[in-house]
């Protein structure tokens, strides 16, 4: 029982080591002037928007930026895992 206790606090350890490495990489998506800064944990530091753009414009690059830049915080968290060595349990 000790030794699942131990895995346990082991993977917890290495997901938290994982979780901070992913904090620390960043993801830029712009077009037509607006900019999405997203990091690892696909959380989102930066929203620049661009006023010249008419609303309907505006709130469509918006998105097409967000969804692209989440695809990318995607792969790169996968391949930033699989350097890692992949889920600890999972392989």
């Amino acid at each position: 029982m000790f030794s699942k206790l131990k895995q346990f606090r082991d993977l917890r350890s290495q997901a938290k080591t994982m979780q901070s490495a992913l904090a620390q990489e960043t993801v830029t998506e712009e077009r037509n002037g607006v900019k999405i800064l997203l990091n690892g944990n696909m959380e989102v530091l930066e929203i620049k928007l661009n006023g010249e753009l008419t609303k309907n414009v505006q709130e469509d690059t918006v998105k097409t930026c967000f969804n692209d830049a989440l695809k990318r915080a995607q792969r790169l968290m996968a391949k930033k895992l699989q350097d890692m060595g992949g889920i600890p349990g999972m392989n």
